[in-house]
């Protein structure tokens, strides 16, 4: 190994332990008691470790936290796969008036703040009776959504025309050649698409914040913030909080972050 690798992969190793360090003290403090965070150091090892930060997460109706979270994310990931598979298919292999047009306009879209349509969105779902409700959680994001539109069109539009022609010649209808031709050329662009919105989604709080204050329909991320003022600021609680919202986003993408390195050429995609 060159000194100049041995300086490369030492910052690449900083930079690592920099970046966990945060995580690996919050699962620490997760298995401290109460008692110990409060008289000792905060860097200090549990001692001993113990399991009633995550027994107490029970007691604070954790679980259906946990629960309304996972369906949120299911069903706003199939749906705005759904829409965006076909929406993104439309604009990069079908022909009509205004198409380029009407992409570009919608594509503009992604230059507004998403801080900006909290409050138009918010009035569109207290006039329709939805404030507090499951639904006002995902409509807003089911039909999918500009980045993921972008991204399909131009790995679609790089499909081979011809082999496109040849499911056509065996007389293939659009939607066949969307399944059986598009969609397994695609399954890498998908995975990392279906990653990136299972991320986003799960981590979603100003949204589940406005839309379901006070109601039963709390995600993961408002009830961790509500830890600390329901349990006065136990930290060990948040922590133990913070922890279980973290693993199911660590194995999802231990499982498909590969399939972000096979897609990362879409970038270079004309």
């Amino acid at each position: 190994m060159t000194s100049r690798n041995a300086a490369v992969y030492t910052l690449l190793t900083v930079g690592a332990a920099i970046t966990l360090l945060p995580f690996g003290l919050g699962l620490l403090t997760s298995f401290t008691s109460a008692q110990q965070f409060n008289t000792g150091s905060p860097l200090s090892v549990p001692h001993p470790p113990t399991p009633a930060n995550y027994l107490g997460l029970a007691d604070a109706g954790f679980g259906r936290a946990i629960a309304v979270t996972a369906l949120m994310t299911a069903v706003i990931l199939v749906s705005q796969l759904t829409f965006s598979v076909t929406a993104a298919y439309a604009f990069a292999r079908l022909d009509f008036p205004g198409r380029d047009r009407l992409f570009w306009v919608y594509l503009a879209t992604l230059m507004v703040p998403a801080t900006v349509t909290v409050v138009p969105l918010y009035l569109m779902m207290a006039q329709a009776g939805l404030r507090n409700t499951f639904w006002a959680l995902v409509l807003p994001f089911m039909f999918g959504s500009p980045y993921a539109i972008f991204l399909l069109r131009e790995y679609f539009r790089s499909i081979p025309a011809d082999l496109i022609r040849a499911a056509r010649m065996d007389g293939a209808s659009t939607v066949d050649v969307l399944v059986h031709v598009v969609l397994p050329a695609g399954r890498s662009i998908l995975v990392t698409l279906a990653l990136i919105t299972v991320v986003s989604q799960w981590n979603s709080f100003m949204w589940p914040l406005v839309i379901t204050s006070g109601s039963s329909w709390r995600v993961l991320t408002v009830a961790t913030a509500g830890l600390q003022s329901q349990f006065d600021a136990q930290w060990t609680l948040v922590m133990a909080a913070t922890t279980v919202a973290m693993v199911p986003l660590i194995v999802v993408f231990s499982l498909l972050g590969r399939h972000i390195v096979r897609s990362i050429v879409v970038s270079g995609i004309k």
